[in-house]
């Protein structure tokens, strides 16, 4: 499928990963609707930080993906669907598991049973690399066991499910997109790396993290949305579930110490034991395979680790990037 002038919806556009897809499907000459997140300030997420020009040629929706309206109304007349609205954070859907199915579930529902009513050419479901849990078997492709080991993943589990019925009972066509560990700039100080720089950052010599004998497979934003858009354009892939990964890993450990070297050497790890995870929550090694997306499409990897984390440290170093973060807190 060619993207040029495709009319396009980014569902969880004003996020991380979904902000920086925006971008990209403007590169790709596509009609951009970025729906975004309803709030009482107006807010557009990371959207509001893009350059006047490219506000302009996008048309922005907001709605909450819980509500079949927002979503039937987001989806008129559009070609592709890449949803990424989600509820993330591990350690938050311990505390509120219901609403991550609420948002993961069925709003992944109201994407496909919207799509199927419309008759929408082309629909992309986010997953997470959560899902597998900890590798019994490396790289991890996509037949590898699924493991809820956290409510998120449990979550996800169940919306990836829901994807995979509606394409065998209607053949609806659509592909669920499994990004590993995602990281670089915008990302949210939920995960390990904007912690990790933005405590060092900070003038923080005690670098306060949890476990860190896990291992994690870590893909640079560009690299993940270049997955994305490769996938769509590759017909081969519907129906499919396809990893977007490096094929290597480093543990947290490792990574940790990297990043100190890089930022501020005189700081040290020390672990701090509201950020663990319960034992058998733990999600220890990920490991990916890419051989299926590389068989399926042309995508490559453009940046490894040392690329990534510089371009990621930079955008940290800016202060009025780093002033949205709050490292003092550990953000569940």
């Amino acid at each position: 499928m060619i993207l040029r002038d495709k009319k396009i919806l980014v569902t969880g556009a004003d996020g991380f990963i979904g902000s920086h897809l925006v971008e990209r499907l403007l590169e790709e000459g596509a009609l951009v609707s970025a729906f975004c997140y309803y709030n009482s300030f107006n807010s557009w997420g990371w959207l509001d930080t893009l350059p006047e020009e490219k506000l302009n040629s996008i048309k922005i929706l907001t709605g909450d993906i819980r509500d079949i309206g927002s979503v039937k109304n987001s989806m008129k007349d559009i070609d592709v669907v890449f949803h990424l609205a989600a509820l993330i954070g591990i350690p938050y859907s311990y505390y509120s598991p219901e609403s991550y199915v609420d948002t993961n579930i069925k709003g992944t529902l109201n994407i496909l049973q919207t799509a199927r009513e419309y008759g929408t050419s082309r629909i992309l479901t986010t997953s997470t690399s959560e899902v597998y849990g900890t590798a019994c078997c490396v790289p991890i492709d996509e037949r590898h066991q699924r493991q809820g080991q956290s409510p998120y993943s449990a979550s996800k589990i169940g919306s990836d499910s829901m994807a995979e019925s509606f394409y065998k009972s209607f053949n609806l066509p659509v592909t669920i997109v499994r990004p590993f560990n995602t990281y670089g700039p915008r990302q949210s100080s939920r995960a390990v790396i904007p912690t990790i720089i933005t405590q060092l950052l900070s003038g923080e010599t005690a670098l306060k993290l949890g476990a860190i004998h896990p291992t994690r497979d870590l893909l640079f934003v560009s690299d993940t949305v270049n997955g994305f858009i490769e996938i769509a354009k590759s017909d081969q892939c519907i129906g499919e579930e396809i990893n977007i990964a490096t094929q290597s890993e480093i543990s947290i450990e490792l990574l940790a110490t990297k990043l100190i070297q890089m930022i501020n050497p005189k700081s040290s790890i020390v672990t701090d034991d509201q950020r663990l995870r319960p034992e058998k929550s733990e999600v220890d090694r990920l490991l990916g395979s890419n051989a299926k997306l590389k068989s399926l499409t042309s995508w490559k990897q453009e940046y490894n680790l040392d690329q990534g984390l510089k371009k990621t440290i930079d955008w940290f170093r800016d202060t009025s990037n780093l002033g949205r973060y709050k490292s003092t807190i550990y953000n569940v």
